[in-house]
């Protein structure tokens, strides 16, 4: 047997501390499941990732994650796959990354699924906070006379792999990730704005999963009079890959209607964001192409909007001066930045983050979490931006 660890026990009403633990074989168990997990990113937002083993006397016996927005939950679809498999649920584990829900939405609650298999404990990766749900699940499972156990020392990993849908369903907000590539020597383009290519093949292609995993990506009306660019998600090995919904903070609206994202606005959800004062005939252009039209005078509003329309995570693909608007308004909860072994120089060449900037070394805002990858050629250098408490 291995290393056991304490762990918490749910009973009605009240949590507390018992004598009964989770195992290292119950962690490995619960990182089988995050990696079942995994397999739905891009597919099932606003839903959370979540990923569930059936196990006995230390033997997978069925599998499920949730694959999609709408379709069956993990639970579930490790049921489904234990009837495929003939294999007989009473008695057994079941690990499962998410607290199970406890109510009907698209699908109905997996709570019923558990305690009618006769499932006799649940390993628990993380509690749900969805008000329909936070602990009421476990609660329900304990009533019914099953085991419930948290395996709390994987709570930071399971919180990072589902911080898009924990930001989303706490506060309503998408999960802002600013991604960009620069040069060695700090700068995304060359004095005279080319930036083709900053970054390595392999790096572009990492940045085409990060718009697969998010569901909408923005860019300022700069980036598109610019580079004219689709922002789409081209991956040869997901050719049928979700493409994000594309937001302009455009507050002129100023988007040409011969501009790629205009002409394909029918076919892929193309957004403008402008603000009071803009031409209305333009907006009315724009509407007839098929682009949606937002009015927000603030990225605090653009955001609180995208929360609305079920926009739970954003990419923002900016350039350097609505980077520092969010930025400077706290908006950016994650950083993907790409650093090509390249010297280009340029007191003009522009950098990833413009504005005044800050006066004293002391106001940086910091990164944690952080995390250093090789990429073809590049770094990757990638982290949590550290919030004020």
């Amino acid at each position: 047997m291995g290393i056991r660890q304490k762990c918490i026990i749910f009973a009605p009403y009240f949590n507390y501390f018992d004598d009964n633990m989770v195992t290292t074989g119950d962690i490995d168990l619960m990182r089988k499941a995050m990696a079942l997990a995994q397999k739905g990113e891009g597919s099932v937002n606003p839903n959370p990732l979540v990923g569930a083993l059936v196990v006995r006397d230390g033997k997978v016996i069925a599998e499920g994650y949730h694959a999609r927005f709408g379709d069956l939950h993990a639970e579930r679809n490790a049921f489904k796959d234990a009837d495929r498999r003939g294999a007989d649920c009473k008695g057994a584990t079941m690990y499962v990354t998410l607290e199970p829900c406890c109510h009907h939405g698209h699908q109905p609650p997996c709570t019923d699924a558990i305690i009618e298999r006769q499932i006799a404990r649940v390993v628990v990766g993380l509690r749900d906070p969805n008000p329909l749900v936070a602990g009421k699940g476990i609660e329900k499972l304990v009533n019914a006379g099953i085991e419930v156990e948290i395996a709390e020392s994987l709570e930071k990993e399971l919180r990072y792999q589902n911080r898009v849908f924990l930001k989303y369903i706490t506060t309503g907000l998408p999960w802002v990730v600013m991604k960009y590539a620069m040069t060695l020597d700090g700068k995304i383009c060359t004095r005279r704005g080319d930036s083709k290519w900053v970054s390595c093949e392999e790096s572009r292609l990492r940045v085409h999963y990060l718009r697969r995993e998010l569901t909408g990506i923005l860019c300022g009306i700069g980036t598109v009079l610019a580079d004219n660019p689709t922002l789409t998600t081209r991956i040869p090995k997901y050719p049928a890959a979700r493409n994000p919904i594309r937001i302009v903070a455009d507050r002129q609206a100023r988007l040409p209607l011969e501009s790629h994202l205009v002409r394909t606005a029918k076919e892929i959800p193309t957004i403008v964001v402008y603000a009071h004062g803009a031409d209305l005939r333009k907006l009315a252009q724009l509407n007839a192409a098929g682009v949606r039209t937002w009015c927000c005078n603030s990225p605090q509003d653009l955001l609180a909007r995208a929360g609305k329309e079920k926009i739970d995570g954003i990419l923002l693909e900016g350039g350097g001066t609505l980077n520092e608007a969010f930025l400077r308004d706290g908006l950016v909860d994650e950083v993907y930045a790409f650093i090509a072994p390249k010297l280009i120089g340029g007191m003009d060449a522009k950098t990833p983050v413009e504005g005044l900037g800050l006066a004293k070394m002391a106001q940086a805002m910091k990164l944690h979490d952080v995390q250093v990858e090789r990429i073809g050629e590049d770094l990757l250098v990638r982290g949590l931006v550290k919030k004020d408490s």
